[in-house]
This record gives structure tokens, sequence and C-alpha cells, in this order.
């Protein structure tokens, strides 16, 4: 079974971009937008040169970190929806660059599995 539902999948390929956070060993923490993909019950990022970015230098030492996938349904009606991922990321080489995966152990959603019109309801669940 998939950590993500068919819904959640099919609105992850919607989307252009996520927030990734990350922390340093200390705590200190970082946030940045990145392009990304879904690889399975994986999500994917790169870029053109990621061993000069914080996350990376992050990551090497504290591999946990959290990623939001969100947009507006509509403004009128006021409709967030998204995914937050919480999870570990692990440095991979793919085609002679490196590239992050990350897996999750927590999503949360909403509006995304129940699209029932108002405020929109969380759902979390453990799946690592």
């Amino acid at each position: 079974m998939s950590k993500f539902t068919p819904a959640e999948v099919q609105y992850l390929k919607t989307q252009p971009l996520m927030r990734f956070a990350s922390a340093s060993l200390a705590g200190r923490p970082d946030v940045a937008p990145v392009v990304f993909e879904v690889d399975g019950d994986d999500i994917l990022t790169a870029g053109f040169d990621i061993t000069h970015t914080v996350r990376y230098r992050n990551i090497q030492t504290n591999p946990r970190v959290s990623v939001v996938i969100d947009d507006l349904a509509s403004i009128d009606p006021w409709s967030p929806r998204g995914i937050k991922i919480i999870g570990t990321a692990a440095i991979e080489e793919a085609n002679g660059s490196p590239r992050f995966r990350i897996t999750p152990a927590v999503i949360i959603s909403w509006a995304i599995n129940d699209t029932t019109p108002g405020i929109p309801k969380m759902e979390r669940r453990e799946v690592g």
C-alpha cells in the first residue's frame, strides 16, 4: 500500500514547488522553495548545485526534514489545501549529480482527500 493516497499523488503531480525545511544539528532552521517530483513513496528534489546549499550541509548531520506543498483551490470561497510531510532526507547520486530523497514518516493533508466545502479538516497519518 502506498504511503500517499491516490488523491494526494494526483495533487502532488499538479504542484510545481514545495518548501523544504531542514535544521542544523544545533537546531538552526533553514527553508527553501524547490522543485520536486514524486518517486513511489518518496519525494525527490535536486537543483543546480545543491552541494553549496544550507540544506545540503544540514542533511549531512541532521536528516530530519519537513516539506510543505500547498495552494489555494479558490480564494472565493477561501479554500486552502495541501500536504505536509515530516520525515528524513538522504543525499544520493543520480546521473552524476547529488539529489535529496525524502522519505515520509508522517503525512498531514488538508482538503485533498476530503474536499467538503468549508474549513478543511487536517488528516494526520504515521506512515514510516
